[in-house]
């Protein structure tokens, strides 16, 4: 019995979406899906429902590149809301435990050195890591928080934006890939001496993508989303336009352009040569390093590629015809 083939047309690139508040991330790549009426479709990294700001999706061959998007650093901008620990450590919980400390802007300072580079990070028990087959948050909510283990992560900067009152902190940190800002908050709190969770989340900038890029469902539509929306109504060439390349998802690694020959050869999954120059550009100084590299000609996206010596070794190939 053959593979029943997707409905939907064929669409290929990255939407940039600000994610509006009390909408998950599921529930956003669906929607986005339905309105284009694509094939396929994914994100770059969950956002909770709680959080605002950018979720990219990607549609089509772009799909191909979310791992890079996704092991790209992440901006965060958030309010800590201190005398106060939530069972989700963020303000959807209930509240566990207090405490009347409040910390005051020389103390946060003095202790974010602490929490920057690598360090280590037990996550949130309502995450969506895997324990035993099951989702962190499935077992918190059946009243079975496990124990997670503490993993490294990195936080590449921590500032204290402002006090905008004794409650209340807003900070700003770029992350790497994992880590989660309720644990850093509830961390910070208890060095503090206090209790704290995350009152307010905002995801500024992710990988490649910054929050200039980014548009809301009301943009992107011209009216409120809802339930009784009407596909068939909506200008489709309007909401494509809307679309980023999916080789911007790309633009960290190294580059490599190539004749259409070689081209049509990386398309069929064969190896081509490169000129030496260019495979000396792409390696550096780094004696044995196989880097990966992103394959174009004519800034059309061909594929993602090892370079073995002189030679380019399609990984993932983009099929945009």
């Amino acid at each position: 019995m053959g593979r029943r083939r997707k409905s939907g047309r064929d669409v290929h690139g990255w939407l940039i979406l600000d994610k509006p508040y009390d909408f998950g991330s599921t529930e956003a790549v669906s929607k986005l899906r339905w309105l284009y009426n694509a094939k396929k479709a994914g994100h770059a990294g969950t956002l909770d429902p709680l959080a605002t700001g950018l979720l990219p999706v990607a549609f089509g061959e772009a799909t191909k590149t979310v791992p890079f998007v996704q092991d790209g650093l992440k901006t965060y901008r958030f309010t800590a809301r201190w005398g106060e620990s939530t069972s989700t450590d963020d303000r959807e919980g209930d509240v566990i435990a207090s405490s009347d400390k409040r910390p005051m802007a020389a103390e946060i300072e003095k202790i974010l050195p602490d929490f920057t580079g690598e360090i280590e990070q037990v996550p949130p028990a309502f995450s969506a890591i895997k324990v035993n087959g099951e989702r962190a948050y499935d077992l918190a909510r059946d009243g079975e928080a496990p124990e997670l283990q503490a993993r490294t992560i990195t936080i590449e900067s921590l500032r204290l934006v402002e006090n905008p009152d004794a409650d209340h902190s807003v900070f700003e940190a770029v992350t790497g890939k994992g880590a989660y800002i309720r644990a850093l908050v509830r961390d910070i709190a208890h060095a503090l001496g206090t209790q704290g969770h995350v009152s307010a989340l905002r995801r500024t900038a992710v990988g490649p993508f910054t929050e200039d890029m980014a548009i809301t469902f009301d943009e992107l539509l011209g009216q409120p989303v809802s339930r009784d929306l009407d596909r068939e109504t909506l200008d489709q060439a309007a909401l494509d336009a809307e679309l980023v390349g999916l080789g911007l998802a790309l633009t960290e690694l190294p580059a490599a352009a190539v004749s259409g020959g070689d081209a049509e050869r990386l398309r069929r999954g064969q190896a081509v040569v490169v000129a030496p120059p260019v495979a000396k550009g792409i390696r550096g100084e780094q004696s044995g390093f196989i880097p990966t590299v992103f394959a174009s000609c004519h800034d059309a996206p061909v594929a993602i590629c090892a370079l073995d010596g002189l030679k380019l070794k399609p990984a993932k190939v983009f099929n945009l015809a």
